[in-house]
């Protein structure tokens, strides 16, 4: 997929709980619906969300929202390519990246999808120095 949205953990946790961006997540939700866009998140990134939840709020809570993402308009991206991996790892070891931002900002760097993120603090410099495409959602 290219010319798509890559969602981070950031942007679906904003969505989950409501919180300030949650909008802007909503909205390509909506626009993913009606086949305008497409939206993706990678296994890793969603693995995040789930064992935040799983360890905030226990196994129910977990499955439940991990249930929920499923019925959304989004590609679960679970295997990666050899490409997008070896970006993943330079990306790493170039900004001490956290893996599933890196394993993100890899497949979005070889596919051209927008990072979906609100996450400043690891990210800021990523847009500065590379050629990945931000939509940030606050």
């Amino acid at each position: 997929m290219s010319n798509g949205y890559l969602l981070d953990a950031c942007a679906i946790i904003a969505y989950i709980n409501d919180e300030e961006g949650a909008d802007v997540v909503d909205d390509l939700f909506a626009r993913a619906f009606d086949g305008d866009v497409l939206i993706s998140v990678s296994i890793v990134n969603l693995l995040e969300v789930y064992y935040g939840i799983l360890r905030d709020l226990g196994v129910d809570k977990a499955n439940e929202v991990i249930d929920e993402i499923q019925l959304l308009p989004i590609k679960i991206i679970s295997d990666v390519s050899y490409d997008a991996f070896r970006e993943a790892g330079r990306l790493k070891v170039s900004y001490k990246l956290s893996l599933a931002d890196s394993v993100a900002l890899g497949i979005a760097s070889v596919t051209t999808n927008f990072i979906v993120t609100a996450d400043h603090h690891e990210m800021d410099v990523v847009e500065q120095s590379e050629s990945i495409k931000f939509l940030w959602i606050r």
